[in-house]
């Protein structure tokens, strides 16, 4: 390998929601939104990260809070090399040098979108870029033996996209990649209290009602407490508290879920006989911050038959598993 005297290797999960940064020698250093908030007359960047985030939904005509990343690619471009600039200079406490950056990117994207991912980390500032596929980082990260031959199974359900794939010596077998995921998750809750309530709620409310009463089974949501948010009423215009059961969230969900459940199963359905054998023997393994809604793991497990574990850090799996690849730049360098 080839590298300048001091200088620091970079991987970034550079996620729908949320962007991590690990450095070579330290880890995980930065855990931060996706979203950036520009000024729409001079196109200054205001704010990145949490910062940003808290103003979703709340700026004047003046200030635009964008997440420039969708369904797991770049939606805006120059918005996400300022993000990544800014996220380069603050997790190498403003030092920028050119480091080699390494990026995840979803099992699915075309050449295009990922060639527009390398260039927008060159343009950021790295001295050259990389990329890596979610699912096999999330694996690594994960701890998953994916340089042996035996077959393994990860299915990282991210913000915008949901990445399965089976792994055997080095390299992915079968994968699917579907942007059935925590977006789309926040969106119908969204959609179905609109139409239930006749009640407007931001992302940032679908989202919050995701994480603190969400679950897949509506036998689970019987037993958990309401949450109250605040939206707007369709019909007066005007604010309004609402009472949302976790049962609202459990039904609004069910589509998206589904189709989580197609993509592993389809994956399931495309993989070699002995590497289905491997995978019935050792499970497969959920990362990403769906891994965390509840129920998920026994309800994939139960329609699958094939046991189901929860990686120790989930949400930090495809981060660590980018930043192990930091020690073998040159084998990325050769995809």
């Amino acid at each position: 390998m080839v590298f300048s005297f001091g200088q620091q290797n970079v991987g970034i999960d550079l996620g729908t929601a949320n962007t991590y940064v690990y450095l070579e020698g330290k880890g995980i250093v930065l855990r931060e939104p996706s979203v950036v908030a520009r000024n729409t007359e001079t196109n200054e960047v205001i704010a990145v990260g949490t910062e940003a985030k808290e103003m979703l939904g709340r700026t004047p005509s003046s200030i635009s809070a964008i997440r420039p990343m969708r369904d797991g690619v770049i939606a805006d471009y120059d918005t996400t090399v300022a993000m990544i600039t800014y996220y380069l200079k603050k997790a190498l406490g403003g030092r920028m040098g050119h480091p080699y950056v390494t990026l995840g990117v979803p099992s699915g994207i075309t050449a295009v979108e990922r060639r527009a991912v390398i260039d927008a980390a060159r343009v950021a500032g790295a001295r050259d870029a990389y990329v890596l596929e979610e699912p096999f980082a999330a694996a690594v990260g994960a701890g998953l033996p994916v340089m042996d031959p035996t077959g393994s199974m990860v299915v990282d359900l991210g913000g915008g996209t949901t990445d399965v794939a089976t792994i055997s010596l080095g390299g992915i077998v079968s994968s699917r990649s579907t942007r059935f995921a925590g977006d789309k998750l926040d969106e119908s809750i969204a959609n179905y209290i609109r139409n239930k309530y006749e009640a407007a709620i931001g992302e940032p409310t679908a989202e919050r009602l995701k994480i603190d009463i969400g679950t897949v089974s509506l036998e689970e949501a019987r037993e958990i407490e309401p949450a109250m948010v605040r939206g707007r009423d369709l019909l007066t215009g005007l604010p309004k508290t609402y009472e949302i059961s976790a049962e609202d969230v459990a039904m609004a969900i069910q589509e998206p879920i589904s189709e989580i459940v197609n993509a592993i199963r389809e994956t399931l359905e495309a993989t070699q006989p002995e590497i289905a054998a491997d995978i019935i023997d050792h499970g497969m393994v959920l990362t990403g911050g769906g891994a965390l809604l509840r129920g998920m793991d026994s309800m994939i497990q139960e329609i699958t038959k094939v046991p189901v574990l929860i990686a120790n850090d989930p949400l930090d799996a495809v981060a660590n598993g980018i930043g192990e690849s930091l020690k073998s730049l040159d084998v990325l360098r050769q995809k």
